[in-house]
């Protein structure tokens, strides 16, 4: 089976764990709802996956997303973007662009920058991956249904294995969540962060197909 990089060798994206997403005063609500009970449970599997990652020696990059002061760079081509701008979400240098306590890189990880919806688009990420030489990549973030499987479907579209930690995810709207995974499922892997660390981060699946 032709993959990108190397099968066996698994890196982690951790996506848009920030302020603005996950904290209750954030001004974005397309990644937890307000009040949402599962908040908890989503940044604990979130912790559990950059933890595990971290004692397998499993190379993590952190995407977060950010915006020139005043969004003199956002091109406001849809609702996504014009309510980041309407709420004044995500300027660089402000609170909301920081990472949720305890899910902050180490100094030792790389650390990417974006303005739009994936991970890949104007950023050093397939280069990044390509240097590490993985085949398989482990996704997990906010929101679920935006940079999550936008990123997802690109990397699959590229070559990798790719792997999706579905209780380190989140959407504002459950129904949204829960439609992306199924999506998803039909490109590569949905699991939890769990199942993921019992067998090390490898793929699900073998070369030939089995699993």
């Amino acid at each position: 089976m032709l993959t990108r990089g190397d099968p066996t060798r698994t890196a982690v994206l951790a996506l848009h764990y920030q302020n603005e997403v996950l904290h209750p005063d954030g001004a974005i609500r397309m990644g937890v709802a307000d009040g949402d009970t599962q908040r908890a449970s989503v940044l604990a599997a979130a912790g559990r996956l950059l933890a595990g990652a971290r004692d397998l020696d499993i190379p993590l990059i952190h995407v977060r997303i950010a915006f020139a002061p005043g969004h003199e760079d956002v091109i406001a081509n849809g609702p996504i973007f014009r309510n980041v701008i309407a709420r004044k979400a995500m300027e660089e240098g402000s609170w909301g662009v920081r990472f949720y306590p305890g899910l902050e890189p180490h100094d030792s990880e790389t650390v990417l920058t974006h303005n739009r919806v994936s991970a890949f688009h104007r950023t050093k990420l397939q280069t990044r991956l390509d240097e590490l030489g993985v085949g398989h990549l482990v996704l997990a973030g906010v929101a679920t249904h935006s940079v999550v499987e936008t990123t997802f479907r690109h990397a699959a579209d590229v070559g990798w294995l790719v792997t999706v930690a579905k209780d380190a995810c989140s959407s504002g709207d459950q129904e949204l969540h829960r439609a992306s995974l199924t999506n998803m499922a039909l490109l590569g892997e949905v699991d939890t962060v769990d199942a993921l660390a019992a067998r090390r981060f490898s793929p699900a699946h073998d070369e030939d197909g089995g699993s």
